[in-house]
């Protein structure tokens, strides 16, 4: 462990990983002159994968070869400065971990930093980083983000490549990444998204609100998608906004979650506010969690 007290408990381990020769000299690289920190589900030739659990970094030989992920970035010109606490086994949202501590949130020290990619999130948040690579499964990229008040994101499944990355249910699991600058979320958006030109405009053909979701927040109307809307249609025109009920629409195109949605699941939904469509979609989806997880690491 690194000492806790110098870096919000944030890093398991502090190493530097330089880019490879051929990019260090090429200040032109995005991004180039920065540091990030990786989740401990990564693998980092020389380095044991420790998955937040110490019998399973006892059990388990230092990598061999690189994620392909932290390959991206450095060769793109950043520096990696140490890997970083995760919730045991990737299986939790709170960030708390009882064998290495919780790292420090930097924005409520009080108040969990939200995982399972806690140590990225705090890392990013604290300033000891200016991005971090993490995972997000169930929401373990952006719970922490939200609660460590920084920028991350969840790509779709399979748009950044997982090889080289400890699985907790393979059929759900994405590389995210954090940062506090949004400059900063985009360019190493195009790094590991491969987007060949950072500068190429992205012309949306729709853009699709759904509306019974923001009619659950307790955000007036006019903070959030009021704001939303009106920024798209100035950027690509009034035309590309399309309005949804998305509960409908996943209830129609997939009859299957009828099993999860019993007359009493759906008077419950009701009276808590939950659309019943996308709860019994949210239950179906932690069933197969659970169960990948079980077959992969019981």
């Amino acid at each position: 462990m690194a000492n806790a007290a110098e870096d919000n408990g944030a890093f398991m381990e502090k190493f530097v990983l330089e880019p490879p020769p051929s990019s260090s000299s090429h200040p032109q690289l995005p991004l180039h002159g920065l540091t990030f920190a990786v989740k401990d589900i990564f693998d980092v030739a020389g380095y044991v994968t420790g998955f937040g659990n110490p019998d399973w970094a006892r059990t388990h030989s230092a990598a061999t070869s690189t994620a392909p992920a932290v390959l991206d970035v450095l060769k793109d010109g950043a520096k990696s400065n140490g890997k970083t606490v995760m919730d045991e086994m990737a299986y939790s949202i709170n960030g708390e971990n009882i064998h290495y501590g919780t790292p420090v949130n930097p924005c409520a020290a009080e108040r969990v930093p939200g995982g399972s990619s806690s140590g990225s999130a705090v890392a990013v948040g604290a300033g000891l980083a200016d991005f971090a690579l993490g995972t997000d499964t169930g929401g373990s990229v952006r719970v922490p983000a939200s609660y460590c008040g920084i920028f991350g994101i969840r790509p779709s499944h399979g748009a950044v490549s997982t090889s080289g990355v400890t699985p907790m249910a393979q059929s759900f699991d994405t590389v995210g990444w954090f940062a506090r600058d949004p400059m900063i979320l985009k360019r190493v958006g195009h790094t590991l998204l491969h987007f060949p030109d950072l500068d190429a405009a992205v012309i949306p053909t729709q853009v699709i609100v759904a509306d019974d979701c923001f009619e659950l927040s307790s955000i007036p109307q006019d903070r959030i998608p009021g704001i939303l809307v009106s920024s798209v249609e100035k950027l690509y025109g009034a035309n590309v906004v399309k309005h949804a009920i998305l509960g409908d629409y996943v209830q129609d195109k997939v009859p299957s979650l009828g099993h999860f949605m019993s007359k009493e699941t759906k008077t419950k939904d009701q009276e808590h506010n939950n659309i019943p469509s996308l709860a019994a979609l949210s239950t179906a989806m932690r069933l197969l969690q659970k169960y990948k997880h079980s077959l992969l690491h019981s």
